[in-house]
């Protein structure tokens, strides 16, 4: 059969392959695939299934159709299990995903099936669209899966929540899902409406649901200046009772800037729980590099080797990660620089591959070890000039520019004006990303 005839039913359905998710390149599908696996493995969650169904989604842009399906019978068998009573309701996107999945493979005949058990629904609902269906289960799953692929999403997520409890005002899954979304967009533009909007509805979520570990924490975030100590009572609690290393991993980031040492037992109960998670190690380094910058000298050179060794193994644990190997490099610098320079060659020479943040990353690392090591102005602009050429606006491209200034800066006063005036040409020209 002719996929063509399919094509146009297929994107009239409301499931990850028609929501336009940003995922941004293969190195964020893996990392949201990561939190993901580690979400639906440690804590029962209310959407647990609309997760599944979004992990088939990100298998699917990796190509890994087998896990896919897999993720989707796995959703379809919780859905079974918790929500007997309007599976057919519940199912739909889960539906969906298996007919975009089964039109990739060119199984046409299954994708047909697919695409007739979702009109079946449809049609029992008395939906207007033969293939879609305006009902708040969609409007939340669509939400939460908003969520899962970034906070940056917070807003739209809101909405999505917003939609659901229009037909379903009590519901706790959707509340918790409206509360998360608020302190996603409070994340993203942090005022005071965002601010207010987010602790009232996290507080409401804890008050209803006292095992909602997740919303504590963002709860204990949003408090941490106006009420320190209850902020501290609840990460107390998420640390004695929470089995999720993500959950655990955010609470740590609670106390990471001025007690990295609190930060550092919570992130090593996580690990305990899952070792192979990279970014638990990582977070670790961080923790004590933060020690390392106010280390008096005798403990020095124990903390670095405990900062290098979590890196390490942030590496070990995922070779991809570029961000943990840009840390280990610099801990290499502080004794070892021509490790630290063989890193960032390494680097440098898989940069096609490399997602545009990561590049931006790179030439920044490499520009301050050209500058700050070498003492190479020429070769460090020409690194930072690189970086803050790729437009994408992440905070690096801040740290670029505000690096670039710095070398203008070091021309001006060595009486290399030209020099000077041509980097800030340069800035103005590629300011709007």
């Amino acid at each position: 059969m002719s996929p063509l005839p399919l094509k146009e039913k297929l994107q009239a359905l409301q499931c990850h392959f028609t929501w336009n998710f940003e995922i941004r390149d293969k190195v964020d599908a893996a990392h949201i695939l990561q939190t993901l696996a580690l979400r639906t493995a440690h804590t029962h969650y209310q959407n647990q299934a609309t997760l599944l169904a979004m992990q088939a989604y990100l298998c699917h842009l990796q190509g890994q159709y087998e896990d896919a399906l897999q993720s989707l019978r796995e959703a379809e068998e919780i859905l079974l299990r918790d929500h007997p009573e309007n599976f057919p309701r519940q199912v739909l996107v889960i539906y969906g995903n298996y007919a975009w999945i089964y039109y990739h493979l060119a199984h046409y005949d299954l994708v047909e099936l697919y695409l007739d058990k979702v009109r079946k629904i449809c049609s029992s609902l008395k939906s207007r669209s033969p293939y879609a269906a305006q009902i708040p289960e969609i409007h939340a799953q669509k939400g939460w899966s908003l969520l899962a692929a970034g906070f940056r999403n917070g807003r739209e997520a809101t909405e999505c929540f917003q939609m659901a409890l229009r037909e379903d005002k009590a519901n706790g899954e959707f509340l918790a899902g409206l509360a998360i979304a608020a302190f996603a967009s409070w994340t993203h533009s942090p005022n005071s409406v965002f601010w207010n909007e987010a602790r009232e509805k996290l507080g409401a979520i804890i008050h209803e649901q006292q095992q909602n570990y997740e919303a504590k924490v963002y709860l204990a975030r949003i408090l941490k200046r106006a009420d320190r100590q209850q902020a501290e009572a609840l990460i107390e609690d998420v640390v004695q009772n929470s089995l999720d290393p993500e959950v655990l991993r955010n609470a740590a980031k609670f106390f990471q800037p001025e007690f990295p040492q609190q930060a550092i037992a919570i992130l090593q109960r996580a690990i305990l729980l899952n070792p192979t998670y990279h970014l638990l190690h990582y977070d670790l380094g961080v923790c004590y590099k933060k020690q390392l910058e106010e280390a008096k000298s005798g403990r020095r050179e124990e903390i670095l080797a405990a900062a290098t060794e979590a890196f390490k193994k942030a590496v070990q644990k995922d070779p991809t990660s570029v961000f943990a190997k840009l840390a280990l490099a610099e801990m290499y610098g502080e004794n070892t620089p021509h490790y630290q320079e063989e890193i960032y060659l390494n680097l440098m020479s898989k940069m096609p591959s490399l997602s545009k943040r990561c590049q931006q990353a790179v030439y920044l690392h490499w520009g301050n070890f050209l500058f700050y090591k070498q003492k190479s102005l020429w070769e460090a602009a020409k690194a930072y000039k690189a970086g803050f050429a790729i437009p994408d606006n992440y905070r690096e491209r801040q740290q670029l520019k505000k690096r670039l200034e710095e070398v203008a800066e070091e021309f001006q006063q060595s009486s290399q004006t030209t020099d000077a005036e041509a980097i800030h040409e340069f800035i103005e020209q590629n300011k709007s990303p």
